[in-house]
């Protein structure tokens, strides 16, 4: 059964930002013009205004939308389809060979690392095992300082 939809990327015509990706524009009336307290223009020229500002941001935002929006869509698409095979067949593999690589290498360096430094630290911690230090206190000066040794 064929289906008529190029894919399961069904779209909701109400809600256009389901993930929430602009909040941060605000761009209502509220959001962009308020007047404090102690200032106020007079109410027509407030709700011309108004007018004015939606009537404006509504049409240039259709206008930018009709036109450019399905070129950068376009764009977009491309990039995401680019990004998305760069991923898939070239970045993951080789990251997958560099992992496998290395891990060659780690083993090969463990091994020898095993095979050379160990036994050598082994020996070395073996003499040193039955060595102890005693912390004295020196004699004052009571006789000359040459005669006096530490190692």
């Amino acid at each position: 059964m064929v289906s008529s939809s190029m894919g399961d990327d069904s779209i909701d015509l109400e809600d256009r930002d389901p993930h929430h990706l602009n909040e941060h524009v605000q761009v209502s009336w509220d959001d962009v013009i308020g007047e404090p307290d102690g200032i106020k223009s007079p109410e027509c020229a407030w709700r011309l205004s108004n007018y004015c500002f939606r009537l404006s941001r509504n049409f240039c935002y259709i206008l930018l939308s009709v036109v450019v929006a399905p070129v950068f869509a376009l764009l977009l698409g491309l990039t995401f389809a680019c990004l998305a095979f760069e991923h898939i067949w070239c970045i993951v593999p080789c990251l997958r060979v560099w992992r496998i690589l290395c891990l060659a290498t780690r083993n090969f360096c463990s091994a020898l690392v095993q095979a050379t430094v160990r036994p050598c630290t082994e020996s070395l911690g073996y003499c040193f095992y039955n060595l102890r230090l005693l912390r004295d206190k020196l004699p004052d000066s009571a006789g000359r300082k040459d005669d006096i040794r530490i190692v």
